[in-house]
């Protein structure tokens, strides 16, 4: 087999800045493999789980905010790529996926390792692109590197994502006597520039604002961005509009950012629901965890919903949407910050909108300092501990179930301005919460802390199964031995199938995987040793750690109740 023409992919997928990658071993994939571990300017990683290899593949993206590589062989292999996929897809992360495949002549054919990989992910690509078979053709070899191009400007495009490159081979596909292949400097690379849209017509705009009165703004997941943070904040300040966003908006540094809606937003005080109506929301981000302000802001609509978005399909999460602005968030709240402010009667309305936000928002923050100034000793007490035992500068990685709704019921403060936190909300699963914390301690330096369910943590445990450095990675595991969050759930928390069919009950702590994968393990199982062992635990070292607490779901759920009843 002439190796040439795959040498030269590496080498298109280098000149674009794609220099990492994540390999799994296998034989149809040969030739890729070859290709991308001999380029002496793209970093390789094996992973041989290759459902793990692409969360972590997505964990590196997320943080280097450019397109990993992911490599695998034929047949189900591929198809375990498919959970990252789409969790990439729907967070906006660039992932290139390169495929193995056999030849078509022997799809359909009852050949081992054959499945039908053109189109594979469906919907959840970006774009699918198959190679041609024989690259000994010139025209077909110019046409391969055609699709490479403009696969990798794709994954970059707003908005990010996954796109997958499916790549036939025949046998042979190892070096034969005198394949010598090179990386050749010479192949042809094509790059897109950032689209030029429109400017936003400021003047129909402001029009538009004028006929509102109660405005706010709610933020979705997004990357922490300092310059929007301070953008937001001096609105905020000067215009008193209310800046809600949870703990994955990544907006703790804004003084008084409304971070708790999802605590007070459940109360069913006479008259607040109606209170805290908008005339105007505007929104950007991703996905937003709070159910409760989700109900809220869909009972009572506003008269309507701005949504910030320079590209892509828009979503209508509070059925209220009535314009898309095609810009970005940045550049749309930096011009409004700049507008001037009418200090007349709809001012004081919307200062008094804004008071009444503020007043529930600080309510919840001095409930859970009285809250956990007495001993509840269990998940929440625990998270809430190490929230605030955390390095100033610190990676936070939240697993979904309990654990992220933990840490938002609690928050950061915004002298926590240095964390940064991450969850796979794209499609809110359990599966790859530990390899994409794995992902992003590979190519990150502060500590990376994970916290985590029992059963997430155990779903995904090959995530540790490889060689490579993890000395930055905490893992805080929350072990209520199953699946807990169904007792916080009205309908399977009632139900008699509960234990067996719900929460899953399991028996196993992590004392036996620690020593397997070479982690340092504390178990705390009483409140005296949390002050210690957290100091431990956040301490530098020379291996990853995990720090385990036992607990029973009843005992959990019947805190989180006093919590929610007491406020």
């Amino acid at each position: 087999m002439d190796l040439q023409p795959i040498f030269n992919i590496a080498s298109l997928c280098h000149e674009h800045g794609v220099d990492k990658a994540i390999l799994s071993p296998g034989s149809r994939n040969a030739p890729l493999t070859l290709a991308f571990s001999r380029h002496p300017g793209i970093e390789c990683r094996t992973v041989s789980d290759e459902r793990s290899a692409a969360f972590i593949g997505l964990g590196i993206a997320q943080q280097l905010d450019r397109p990993a590589l992911l490599c695998c062989t034929s047949g189900s292999a591929a198809y375990n790529y498919a959970p990252a996929v789409a969790e990439a897809f729907f967070r906006h992360i660039p992932l290139l996926v390169f495929t193995a495949d056999r030849p078509p002549e022997w799809i359909d054919q009852l050949d081992g390792q054959t499945i039908r990989q053109v189109d594979l992910y469906g919907n959840h690509i970006k774009k699918s692109f198959h190679l041609p078979v024989d690259l000994t053709n010139p025209a077909a070899e110019t046409h391969a590197y055609r699709m490479i191009n403009e696969a990798i400007n794709l994954a970059q495009e707003y908005p990010k994502g996954p796109v997958h490159i499916n790549v036939p081979f025949r046998e042979p596909f190892y070096p034969e006597n005198g394949d010598k292949p090179t990386f050749q400097p010479s192949v042809r690379a094509f790059k897109t520039s950032e689209a030029d849209r429109a400017p936003l017509n400021w003047d129909d705009l402001q029009q538009e604002w004028r006929q509102y009165g109660r405005k706010i703004i709610v933020a979705g997941q997004q990357r922490k961005d300092p310059g929007l943070i301070n953008t937001l904040e001096k609105i905020f300040k000067d215009q008193k509009i209310p800046v809600v966003g949870d703990i994955l908006s990544n907006l703790h540094a804004i003084d008084e950012v409304i971070a708790h809606a999802d605590v007070f937003a459940r109360n069913n005080k006479k008259g607040l629901e109606e209170s805290l109506q908008p005339d105007l929301l505007i929104t950007f981000g991703l996905s937003t965890i709070s159910k409760n302000l989700k109900l809220l802001l869909r009972k009572y609509k506003p008269k309507a919903h701005w949504h910030i978005q320079p590209a892509g399909e828009v979503p209508d999460t509070y059925n209220s949407l009535t314009k898309i602005l095609r810009t970005d968030p940045y550049k749309f709240f930096e011009q409004l910050s700049q507008q001037e402010v009418d200090t007349g009667f709809e001012f004081q309305k919307q200062e008094n909108f804004c008071h009444t936000w503020l007043i529930e928002e600080r309510k919840v923050r001095r409930h859970l300092d009285q809250f956990f100034s007495k001993d509840h000793w269990g998940e929440f007490d625990i998270v809430y501990k190490t929230l605030k035992a955390s390095p100033k500068t610190l990676n936070l990685h939240l697993a979904n179930s309990m654990a992220v709704r933990y840490a938002n019921f609690i928050g950061l403060a915004k002298d926590q301005e240095g964390i940064e936190v991450f969850s796979n909300r794209g499609t809110s699963g359990i599966d790859g919460s530990n390899s994409t914390a794995v992902g992003a301690s590979l190519e990150s330096d502060p500590i990376n802390l994970l916290i985590t369910g029992d059963v997430a943590f155990f779903y995904d445990r090959n995530a540790f199964w490889h060689n490579y450095d993890l000395k930055n990675l905490r893992i805080l595991l929350l072990n209520n031995h199953g699946g807990g969050i169904f007792r916080m759930i009205p309908g399977p928390s009632e139900l008699p199938e509960l234990e067996e069919l719900f929460e899953t009950r399991q028996t196993l702590n992590a004392k036996s995987l620690a020593e397997e994968f070479g982690f340092e393990y504390l178990n705390c199982d009483k409140p005296s040793k949390v002050k210690n062992y957290l100091n431990q635990f956040f301490k530098e070292g020379d291996r990853p750690k995990i720090l385990e607490m036992e607990s029973n779901s009843a005992d959990n759920k019947a805190i989180l109740e006093q919590f929610r009843n007491e406020f």
